[in-house]
C-alpha cells in the first residue's frame, strides 16, 4: 500500500495544474478548473433561511413566508446565491451545453454536501433528479438536474432514483413567473411510478436552481404522498427576492 501510495504521489505531482474557466489563469488545484481567486469571489450564501436558503441580511433562522406556510421539504442546501458570476455559469452549462462548466459545478456542489455532512447534514438514502419531459430533454439534449445528480451521487456515494420521477406535461418556461403562476403550471406535472418502494426513505431532490419554489413544494408533496419520510432540495443556487441587495 505504502509503494502504491508513493506512486500515486508521483503521478499527481506530475499532473499539470488546471487552468481556470473564469479567468483563464493556471489554478492551484489539479482537480477543478478554478483558480482560489475565482472561487472566493464566488458568491457564497451567507446568512440565509435554514428552511428555503432565501438569502437574508442579518442572522434571522427561519424566513418570514417558511413561518408562515411551512414547505413540505425540511431543507434546501445551495452554495450560492443565483448572481454573478454563478447566474451566468448555470445559464452557459444549461442553455449553451458547455460541459466542463457543468462538471465544475457539480464537483463544488459535492464538495459543499460533503463540509455540510460533516457539520451534521442528515445525509438521504436516494437522490432524485428533477426530471424534464421527453421533448424538452430531446430538445435540449441533456437533464441538467441529471447530471448534477450523477456527479453527486458519485462523489458522496448515495444511490441515484433515475426512473422512478418523470415529468408528465411540458410546462412552459418557469422563468419570470410569479409564485402562483408557477403552481398552476406545476398542478399534475409529475408523476411516481406505483412500482418504487419510497416508503421511510429519506430523499433529496436534485437541481439547478432554486427561485420560488415551486417545483420543490410540488415534488416534495407528491413523494411525501408515496411515502417518503422526509424531502429535502440539493441545488447550486438560491435566488434573492427581486430587488434585494445583499452583501454576499
Amino acid at each position: 500500500m505504502a509503494i502504491w501510495q508513493r506512486l500515486k504521489h508521483q503521478l499527481e505531482t506530475l499532473q499539470p495544474c488546471l487552468k481556470c474557466l473564469l479567468c483563464d489563469e493556471t489554478t492551484e488545484s489539479k482537480r477543478l478548473p478554478i483558480c482560489t481567486d475565482c472561487e472566493r469571489e464566488l458568491p457564497w450564501l451567507r446568512a440565509h433561511c435554514s428552511v428555503c436558503a432565501l438569502p437574508m441580511h442579518g442572522a434571522e433562522w427561519i424566513c418570514g413566508e417558511c413561518q408562515k406556510n411551512p414547505p413540505s421539504f425540511d431543507k434546501v442546501v445551495a452554495p450560492w446565491s443565483y448572481s454573478f458570476p454563478v447566474q451566468g455559469m448555470i445559464n452557459r452549462f444549461k442553455h449553451q451545453a458547455q460541459w466542463p462548466l457543468g462538471r465544475l459545478l457539480g464537483d463544488l456542489l459535492s464538495d459543499h454536501m460533503l463540509h455540510s455532512f460533516a457539520d451534521g447534514l442528515v445525509r438521504p438514502d436516494l437522490l432524485l433528479p428533477v426530471p424534464l419531459t421527453k421533448q424538452r430533454q430531446r430538445q435540449r439534449g441533456f437533464n441538467q438536474a441529471q447530471m448534477l445528480a450523477n456527479s453527486l451521487g458519485k462523489a458522496l456515494h448515495i444511490p441515484l432514483l433515475s426512473r422512478g420521477l418523470s415529468r408528465i406535461i411540458d410546462t412552459p418556461a418557469q422563468q419570470g413567473l410569479d409564485a402562483v403562476t408557477r403552481k398552476k403550471n406545476l398542478r399534475n406535472a409529475f408523476f411516481v411510478a406505483p412500482e418504487v418502494e419510497l416508503q421511510g426513505r429519506h430523499l433529496a431532490l436534485v437541481d439547478d436552481v432554486l427561485t420560488t419554489g415551486a417545483t420543490a413544494q410540488t415534488l416534495s408533496k407528491l413523494l411525501l404522498k408515496a411515502g417518503a419520510a422526509r424531502v429535502d432540495v440539493y441545488c447550486l443556487a438560491r435566488t434573492p427576492k427581486p430587488g434585494t441587495q445583499l452583501d454576499l
